[in-house]
C-alpha cells in the first residue's frame, strides 16, 4: 500500500543559533509540535538527524534519509552560526491524517504565528507525494519535488494539500482537503 511523503520547508528570520527570545520559543514549539505529531493516528516516522544539534542540518548523518537538501531559493547559510531555515521529512499513511495532524492541535497554533519566525518567500511551503510501502524518501526527494510545485504547479507525483491527488494520479475533492489553506 502505498505511503504518503511530505516535506516542508521555511526560511527563518534570524538563524537557528540565534539566542534571541523569539528563537528559543520557536524552537521550544517546534519539540511540542514534533512530541504530537508523532503520536498522530497515521504517523509513520520523519527524518531524523543521528548526529546534530541546532544549526548543524547540512552536516548531520541522516541515515536512510539521504544527505540533507534544500531548494534552490535558500539564500541563507549553512554553517551552525547562519542556518536559517526549518524543514522536515516525514512519512503519512494517507493524506487526511497528515491534514488533520498539520490543521490541529500545537501545530496549528504554531501555523497561526508562522509569520513571526518566517520570512514570506512567495514559494510553496509544503509538497506531498506517494511513495511505494517499504520506500524512505530522500530530502533530495523533497527538495525536487517542492521546487516542481514552485515552477508547474500540483500534478499527481508533487502536490499541495489544496491540489491533492489519489496514489493512482485522480484529484481528490473533498472538504478540508482539496480546500485546504495553501500555507501549511
Amino acid at each position: 500500500m502505498p505511503r504518503l511523503a511530505l516535506y516542508t520547508f521555511g526560511v527563518l528570520k534570524s538563524p537557528l543559533a540565534d539566542p534571541a527570545p523569539l528563537t528559543d520559543e520557536f524552537y521550544d514549539i517546534g519539540e511540542t509540535v514534533y512530541r504530537e505529531i508523532g503520536r498522530h493516528p497515521g504517523y509513520l516516522a520523519r527524518a531524523e538527524a543521528a548526529d546534530g544539534d541546532r544549526g548543524t542540518l547540512f552536516e548531520a548523518d541522516w541515515g536512510a534519509w539521504g544527505e540533507f537538501a534544500v531548494p534552490v531559493w535558500y539564500g541563507k547559510g549553512r554553517t551552525r552560526e547562519t542556518t536559517a531555515l526549518a524543514t522536515s521529512l516525514s512519512l503519512w499513511t494517507g493524506l487526511r491524517p497528515a491534514f488533520d495532524a498539520v490543521y490541529t492541535g500545537p501545530h496549528r497554533a504554531a501555523l497561526n504565528r508562522r509569520y513571526d519566525w518566517f520570512e514570506r518567500t512567495g514559494h510553496p511551503n509544503h509538497v506531498f507525494w506517494w511513495v511505494s510501502d517499504g520506500a524512505i524518501p530522500l530530502w533530495q526527494d523533497g527538495v525536487s519535488r517542492l521546487e516542481h510545485v514552485h515552477e508547474h504547479g500540483s500534478a499527481p507525483h508533487a502536490f499541495t494539500f489544496p491540489h491533492s491527488f489519489a496514489p493512482d494520479g485522480t484529484p481528490i475533492r473533498g472538504k478540508g482537503i482539496g480546500g485546504a489553506p495553501e500555507e501549511a
